[in-house]
């Protein structure tokens, strides 16, 4: 592959055009009918959803608690159920951190309404973050089936889990960080630009702390503004007042409404508060901004606690369902989720498995990215302003990407797949900018037209790989024979409900 030194992106005028508004329509569309339509089935809980469901019983009902996550995901989790309503009830977990067995007449609508409507809407964003670095908004929507289609990403948006809350606000903080450098020159919008960046950054580190990988984005925005060096101070000035507000807000409404004590709960419904954090709970001052500083450090220290308790990843264990971060990008490991038989030798499974078209085509969006940021050491080339941004661009995303996967390699603790879901993001912009600067594949050079008719090509693929797994997308009936056709990668340890087989990872025999 060839990287162009011609640039043949639209002027920025023309993006926001009849055609693009209609691709947007598109892309809002058809990710509704794969995220959001029918996102409360099955009526039963799956993986973490036992957790965060009895959390957003605590934010419903202001008991006191403290857990490794920020509290923004938990009560976007507890505000669906709210808003729904659709339980008689929802006390019915204050007394545990697990919940057990679910009433059968448990509604998980409310429940799970946030994070499968941001999973919906997280599509649209990235068709947004692809346009501004593609110029097309055909190529960014043929782009765009990296998320629509990816059944991984789907399944796990559909539960009552943190992980799509975070996946919205990690390209949405990208989004106005692209948008930001397109448009330092129009000062008034420049400056709203860096608060909103600022917001929603601390949005993405209120959801989870895997967020912080975001504030790469600072020092990408100071070098790329050295030469006006008083607006690059201006905007990171107003970039850390908007993040500052946002996450006091988020922890403020959060503990001033812990007003309850469950015995019951970890040290007698205390957990690890200190005895100035447990008198502000006794004289009712929680919500007091002169409290809020000790109340946050109590909370804070809380998550390393924690930490401790996860156990390590270990490849001895048959059962594992966690993976080492380098074998991420490949889909392993899968996990199984749910599953309840469906007849003789037929189940339904709900499986946190890769799209492999989606997966692959994002690990070679991070690999050809990198060979063209590293092209220049072996020639030259005079470059224009539109390639210079993307390749500013370039940097940035692959210091995002590699970030993120450096954080979480140093990491002993067990870690399960759906961690990689923000590098994988990233990666599906690394494979625009690629596709942006593509110029030739070997004697064959590479016209609008023909990039487009590629991105068709690979959209039609990752639709088909979509539909081959989708019964464990949408809990649908599958037989044992069925799975194992499917099973194509054997790292990632898909297998069937009596079919145990150790995944090739998992060592039979370990030294003491």
């Amino acid at each position: 592959m060839v990287l162009s030194t011609k640039d043949n992106a639209p002027p920025q005028d023309k993006f926001w055009n009849s055609l693009s508004l209609l691709c947007l329509g598109f892309v809002i569309i058809t990710s509704f009918f794969t995220y959001f339509y029918r996102y409360d089935y099955p009526q039963a809980p799956y993986w973490d959803e036992n957790y965060y469901i009895t959390d957003a019983q605590r934010e419903l009902n202001g008991i006191f608690y403290m857990q490794i996550h920020p509290p923004l995901g938990k009560m976007l989790i507890a505000l669906g159920e709210s808003l729904v309503n659709a339980n008689e009830s929802d006390a019915q977990f204050l007394d545990t951190e697990h919940a057990g067995e679910f009433p059968k007449d448990f509604s998980f609508a409310g429940y799970r309404l946030f994070p499968a409507l941001l999973g919906w809407l997280a599509a649209p964003l990235l068709f947004l973050c692809l346009l501004l670095i593609l110029g097309s908004p055909l190529l960014a929507t043929l782009l765009s089936f990296l998320i629509i289609f990816d059944n991984a990403l789907i399944v796990h948006s559909r539960g009552a889990m943190l992980d799509s809350p975070l996946n919205f606000f990690v390209l949405l903080t990208i989004l106005f960080f692209i948008v930001l450098t397109k448009l330092k020159s129009r000062k008034r919008l420049f400056l709203w630009l860096s608060a909103f960046t600022g917001i929603a950054l601390g949005l993405a580190i209120t959801t989870k702390m895997n967020g912080a990988f975001l504030l790469l984005l600072l020092p990408a925005i100071f070098w790329h503004m050295r030469k006006e060096r008083r607006n690059a101070l201006t905007s990171l000035f107003l970039i850390a007042a908007g993040f500052c507000i946002t996450f006091i807000s988020v922890w403020q409404i959060h503990l001033s409404r812990m007003e309850v004590i469950r015995p019951t709960l970890r040290d007698r419904g205390m957990y690890l508060a200190s005895d100035v954090y447990k008198e502000i709970l006794s004289e009712g001052k929680q919500s007091s901004l002169l409290s809020f500083p000790l109340m946050l450090r109590d909370h804070l220290r809380y998550a390393p606690y924690y930490n401790q308790g996860i156990p390590k990843l270990d490849l001895c264990k048959p059962d594992e369902n966690g993976s080492p971060p380098f074998l991420w990008p490949f889909g392993v490991t899968a996990i199984n989720y749910r599953w309840a038989s469906a007849g003789a030798d037929t189940y339904r499974y709900l499986y946190l498995v890769a799209n492999p078209a989606v997966w692959l085509l994002g690990f070679s969006g991070v690999v050809f990215s990198a060979v063209y940021l590293f092209g220049p050491l072996f020639f030259t080339a005079k470059r224009t302003r539109e390639e210079k941004e993307r390749r500013f661009l370039a940097v940035t995303f692959l210091g995002l990407y590699g970030g993120y996967m450096a954080a979480f390699s140093i990491m002993d603790r067990v870690h399960f797949l759906y961690s990689y879901f923000p590098a994988l993001l990233v990666s599906f912009l690394l494979l625009g900018i690629v596709f942006a600067e593509a110029s030739a594949i070997g004697s064959w050079k590479l016209s609008e037209e023909r990039k487009t008719l590629i991105a068709m090509l690979l959209a039609c693929l990752i639709f088909l790989s979509f539909q081959i797994f989708r019964p464990f997308t949408y809990y649908e009936p599958i037989t044992n024979d069925a799975l194992g056709r499917r099973a194509i990668f054997r790292l990632w340890n898909l297998r069937c409900v009596g079919c145990e087989k150790p995944s090739p990872l998992v060592r039979r025999q370990c030294d003491a």
